[in-house]
């Protein structure tokens, strides 16, 4: 069993998918992270957005769920072109409607805050592929998240604190 945490301005005990961004790093998802601290700096940022309070929202997972079969699953280990190519997909706006894998969870590294105008450049030819995943690397230094994509994985986390 592991906790993940997600940060918000409200405490979430009901996961909604719909209310999920479709155009994030691994699709639309709900995206959790293994280090608490990581959590409360999401939730610092939507309060600064949204206004509230920050909240870290933890769920306990059975991640040998990840491995027996029950979930769908794909990994990144790393910046790779594989995973350049697979936020790639998720993050440009111009796939309409957006792009879907058919993972119910995927786990890896996350991209930098301003992936959008890395794409934007991509697309255009400005910049050639390894100068873009050089460009998606996280500022802070490499990070991991997870992103639960469907209801049926959603359904395997347990809220047990909101605080």
């Amino acid at each position: 069993m592991i906790t993940l945490y997600h940060g918000s301005n409200v405490c979430i005990d009901k996961i909604d998918l719909d209310k999920c961004n479709p155009y994030k790093d691994f699709g639309q998802a709900f995206y959790l992270t293994t280090v608490r601290a990581q959590a409360m700096d999401v939730a610092l940022a939507r309060v600064d957005i949204f206004g509230g309070e920050p909240m870290v929202n933890a769920y306990n997972f059975d991640e040998k769920l990840l491995s027996d079969g029950t979930l769908t699953f794909k990994s990144f280990d790393g910046y790779t072109d594989e995973w350049g190519d697979f936020v790639y997909m998720h993050r440009d706006e111009t796939n309409v409607p957006p792009y879907m894998h058919p993972f119910d969870v995927v786990y890896g590294p996350i991209a930098n805050d301003r992936v959008g105008l890395q794409i934007r450049n991509y697309r255009l030819g400005n910049i050639d592929k390894q100068e873009f995943l050089r460009r998606l690397h996280y500022m802070k230094g490499i990070t991991f998240q997870y992103a639960f994509c469907t209801q049926r994985s959603i359904e395997k986390l347990k809220l047990y604190e909101c605080k």
